[in-house]
């Protein structure tokens, strides 16, 4: 089974569409012969991407320096699209920053990870439905979530609220675009495993992290097979250990436990034998 809107044709815009996991998108839907729109800050690299999607087979090509954190800017980029190519078929959510941060980092931290991580989604998303489901074909929604928004372990939370917030916002949008009569466009919530990008700050790959590339094999064949949750797993973590981990996560709340419990001293005998349990 293949995803209707993954065909020759079609018109797919990627966010964060310069570098890793945007730019292994980009590339393989170029190869199914789409025409794509790379979307990204970085205007360098968008020059070399343009070049990998040439080479990649895409039907056309458009570059677009945009902050997506900036609404007024996803509206241009929109209109510009819907210009060129008539709209957009797969609409796929991907920029994202990091960085190490407290409850109590300063403001504009927050604001900077917020207005990618979480913001930039949902003006992508408000910008770009609309005409995607006025054009009465077949597309897809694809935001790129993370782990860290479902288990949510310490040391970055503002990273983690803002990839909380993105699942929760996918999950509400794949229930109200099923139920828009004549809507013929389906949400998906990728969440990677452990990738080599540029955001791990590792010039050679570790030994267990996946290729953007990986990662992107992953998610088309989830997305072809009808998921909605796309939980990749990597050189290190399988499938097992992240549901595993996930449903700890959700039993600190059913067990009443302490919030993170996972890394509470007076739970780490608990964890470790939970995990050596036979699923």
């Amino acid at each position: 089974m293949t995803h209707p809107a993954f065909q020759s044709g079609s018109v797919a815009v990627v966010t964060g569409g310069a570098s890793g996991i945007g730019l292994a998108a980009a590339a393989k839907f170029a190869g199914m012969g789409m025409k794509v729109v790379a979307v990204d800050r970085d205007t360098d690299k968008l020059a070399e991407a343009e070049e990998v999607l040439r080479a990649s087979g895409a039907a056309d090509v458009m570059i677009a320096s945009t902050d997506i954190s900036d609404r007024a800017q996803v509206v241009a980029l929109e209109k510009e699209v819907t210009a060129r190519f008539g709209g957009a078929d797969i609409l796929m959510n991907n920029a994202g920053v990091g960085g190490r941060n407290s409850c109590l980092t300063a403001l504009d931290v927050w604001e900077k990870i917020l207005g990618v991580n979480l913001w930039g989604p949902v003006h992508g998303t408000q910008v770009f439905a609309p005409g995607m489901i006025e054009r009465g074909r077949h597309g897809a929604i694809i935001n790129t979530g993370s782990k860290q928004g479902i288990t949510t372990p310490p040391g970055n939370p503002a990273y983690n609220v803002s990839k909380a917030g993105l699942k929760v916002f996918t999950e509400a949008l794949a229930h109200e675009l099923r139920n828009t009569e004549g809507c013929q466009i389906t949400a998906h919530l990728l969440v990677p495993g452990f990738v080599h990008t540029a955001m791990i700050g590792a010039a050679e790959k570790p030994p267990a992290a996946w290729t953007a590339e990986q990662t992107v094999d992953f998610f088309v064949e989830s997305v072809n097979r009808g998921d909605f949750y796309i939980l990749c797993p990597d050189n290190d973590v399988d499938r097992a250990l992240d549901e595993k981990r996930i449903a700890w996560a959700v039993g600190d709340i059913i067990e009443n436990r302490p919030p993170l419990s996972r890394w509470h001293p007076d739970y780490a005998r608990s964890f470790t034998a939970y995990l050596d349990q036979e699923s």
